[in-house]
């Protein structure tokens, strides 16, 4: 229950791209029980967030969602505007929009691969320096979180729009913390492995097998869920953490020691 949880994110704001997600409202879940106002963006009409944000409201939070698309720089601007001007200015900033295409190289058509780029790479991009550009002029310290994949240092050849997208973010992430760690603003990256969430869970849901496989491949034997994502954000983002920047905590269960 969220009335037997400490509010240590009282007074704070947090955006989150890819908020109707599965591991988008488990950050926003974890985040608003402890006290944090949450504004959710995805593409989403309004009307699919309605449930969601009476849920999170029932924590005592404020919780809003836009409709926005996060490849558009004007789109992620306004957003950040219409949250600044009904809930505050965000000081916990969350890039987790992302879309995968399962094609190789050859099979990918151009028209993919842009898409993924924009999403997974120029979308966080636009975030970081939008929401972190307004902390940066109010002269505020916060903490930003991209979330990677393993898949970035680890070649995925079904994947490979994916790979090179989170391979970017990344680099932007350490980019991003380079800049802004003399202003008090942290930026880490979360590269889960297998995590049982979005198009992965909706496979597995249907086919046990390849769920049972995919655990196998997985040192630890488990797979990873939203929740267990959403409290790595919660850690990385308290205010406690003063040092933590330009860091990617890998949490893929091992995967990273053997083979894709």
């Amino acid at each position: 229950m969220a009335s037997s949880i400490e509010k240590p994110f009282s007074g704070r704001t947090a955006v989150i791209s890819g908020g109707l997600g599965d591991i988008g409202r488990a950050i926003a879940r974890a985040l608003a029980e402890r006290g944090a106002s949450v504004s959710l963006g995805d593409l989403q009409p309004e009307s699919e967030a309605t449930e969601f944000l009476q849920s999170l409201q029932m924590c005592g939070v404020n919780a809003i969602y836009y409709t926005v698309d996060a490849s558009k720089a004007d789109q992620v601007r306004n957003w950040i505007d219409d949250c600044e001007k009904r809930i505050g200015a965000p000081d916990i900033i969350i890039a987790n929009a992302a879309t995968v295409t399962l094609a190789t190289l050859q099979e990918l058509t151009v028209e993919q691969w842009d898409a993924e780029l924009r999403v997974n790479l120029n979308g966080p991009f636009y975030l970081g320096k939008i929401a972190a550009g307004k902390l940066v002029a109010g002269k505020r310290q916060g903490h930003m979180v991209v979330i990677g994949s393993w898949a970035a240092h680890v070649v995925h050849a079904h994947i490979p729009a994916y790979s090179v997208s989170k391979a970017g973010l990344r680099m932007l992430a350490q980019c991003l913390a380079l800049e802004l760690a003399p202003h008090g603003i942290l930026v880490n990256e979360i590269a889960p492995g297998y995590v049982d969430a979005g198009l992965s869970a909706k496979i597995w849901a249907t086919n046990p097998e390849l769920r049972e496989q995919a655990a196998s491949k997985v040192p630890v034997r488990r797979l990873i869920s939203p929740d267990e994502v959403a409290a790595e954000v919660v850690h990385l983002c308290r205010r406690e953490n003063r040092h933590i920047t330009g860091t990617t905590l890998l949490m893929d269960g091992g995967l990273s020691l053997g083979e894709a």
